[in-house]
């Protein structure tokens, strides 16, 4: 089996989601940041939170799980930190808001908080990460989600995959991490089940508790392999804990009572670096990190290191260039459903 790619432009991709948004009752402009977002993962390569994941956005839509007028609301405030509400609204719109938010504080205070409950999946966690170093913040944004990994030791998915972001401004191109707490996100994994492919390494347990490499047998019961085995498990849940509490929302063990991942927690913190007053030194110390980690010979000759965002940056010029490869089966979904 392999997968049928085309090549959409990203143009043709953000005019096809706007038009397809706005049939579904979004605002011209939330209608426009939705479908932005959506392109920008997608040129950047991770069609696993863009496109591929537009069928299952609407579905949610038109199950009543994504509320498409709702928006979030500051529910209460504590200085350079606030409890917002999103009421159940648009994953993207509430991130792209409570980021915002968080930047206006930091560039108040020199740190901003703003934890986020009863939203919905924000897509591609490294979006809101781009966005708070556009605006000249360096950032830590995490979210807790349902349970689809076992916590170290257990049978059972107890624990999210919890993604978790860093990002850091530059001049010649901002520091992403935008990273799972498992070995792979389950988009990641369903892209491989796309392309009929198996994982390079492992990624969960199979239904003889086995750990496989086979994205349709991992599927099938989501138990995710941690990032670091009983590290990355300890991660996951000191992480839904932060979220929860700073938030006063819903936990992953309450996300689980759901039959639909909703209502989920976050966190947006930022941090305004020019109140050090020591700009130039924070670049020259970022590329000083940058050169030496490159400098590195590399295992196999035609491969290189790469720093947190590089290789995202690199796609996205490529694809820029020559459209951005999607499956057809996906592109079609989208098509049938803007019509």
């Amino acid at each position: 089996m392999t997968e049928n790619i085309i090549r959409v432009s990203a143009n043709e991709m953000q005019d096809t989601l706007y038009t397809l948004l706005l049939k579904y009752g979004f605002n011209e402009e939330n209608a426009r940041l939705i479908a932005e977002t959506h392109t920008e993962s997608t040129l950047v390569g991770v069609n696993s939170h863009g496109i591929n994941r537009v069928p299952l956005f609407i579905e949610y839509i038109e199950k009543g799980i994504i509320k498409v007028n709702a928006q979030a609301k500051k529910a209460e405030a504590f200085g350079s930190i606030e409890r917002w509400d999103g009421n159940f609204g648009s994953g993207v719109v509430n991130a792209i808001t409570c980021t915002n938010r968080a930047t206006e504080l930091a560039k108040k205070h020199g740190i901003g908080l703003v934890a986020l409950r009863n939203t919905n999946h924000w897509m591609r966690g490294g979006s809101y990460g781009n966005q708070a170093a556009d605006a000249g913040c360096i950032s830590i944004l995490f979210t807790n989600t349902q349970p689809n990994m076992p916590p170290w030791g257990g049978k059972d998915s107890r624990i999210g995959n919890n993604p978790f972001i860093v990002s850091i401004p530059r001049e010649n191109g901002h520091i992403v991490l935008d990273m799972a707490i498992s070995q792979f996100s389950f988009g990641k994994i369903n892209d491989y089940k796309l392309k009929g492919e198996k994982l390079p390494f492992y990624g969960g347990w199979d239904e003889n508790d086995t750990l496989s490499k086979d994205p349709e047998k991992i599927s099938k019961k989501e138990r995710g392999l941690p990032i670091g085995f009983w590290k990355g498990s300890a991660l996951s849940i000191v992480l839904d804990m932060l979220a929860t509490l700073l938030s006063a929302g819903n936990s992953t063990y309450r996300i689980s009572l759901n039959e639909i991942e909703t209502g989920i927690s976050q966190v947006y913190l930022c941090i305004y670096p020019e109140v050090f007053n020591d700009t130039t030194l924070q670049e020259k110390l970022i590329n000083e990190i940058i050169d030496y980690t490159h400098n590195v010979e590399p295992i196999h000759p035609d491969d290189k290191t790469y720093y947190p965002g590089e290789r995202s940056r690199l796609r996205k010029t490529e694809n820029l260039k020559n459209g951005i490869p999607v499956n057809q089966n996906i592109w079609d979904k989208v098509m049938m459903l803007s019509r």
